[in-house]
């Protein structure tokens, strides 16, 4: 039976050193591992760049399924994903689920992989 990765807190933007600067904390590898996990998927990553070049700020999950050729299901499963792992914000407005991307989690996880990226 494969080991269960242990459950953090991932709501807030990943906040360490950057992983060039010194060698990693086993949570902090922990924390990176997980994000990028998360985007670890074409499908997802195609949802963040979605998400974030929006011009209402905001998609549904209809709209955003239809975009990548996947069902409403599927979209829900990988937004659940970006979600826990803090890229995306959701917000129910009557009967549907208003979806964001994350700028300030995706900026830092960059920063973390290299300062100098951004």
């Amino acid at each position: 039976m494969p080991k269960a990765l242990p459950v953090i807190d991932m709501s807030a933007p990943v906040c360490c050193a950057p992983v060039a600067a010194a060698p990693v904390s086993d949570e902090a590898a922990l924390e990176v591992a997980l994000r990028l996990k998360a985007l670890a998927d074409p499908v997802r990553v195609k949802l963040v760049s979605l998400l974030l070049t929006s011009p209402s700020g905001a998609e549904n999950s209809g709209d955003l399924a239809a975009a990548v050729g996947v069902s409403e299901s599927t979209v829900s499963h990988h937004l659940t994903q970006l979600r826990k792992a803090g890229l995306v914000d959701s917000e129910r407005h009557g009967m549907n689920m208003l979806h964001r991307g994350r700028r300030d989690a995706l900026a830092a996880l960059c920063r973390v992989l290299d300062p100098d990226c951004c």
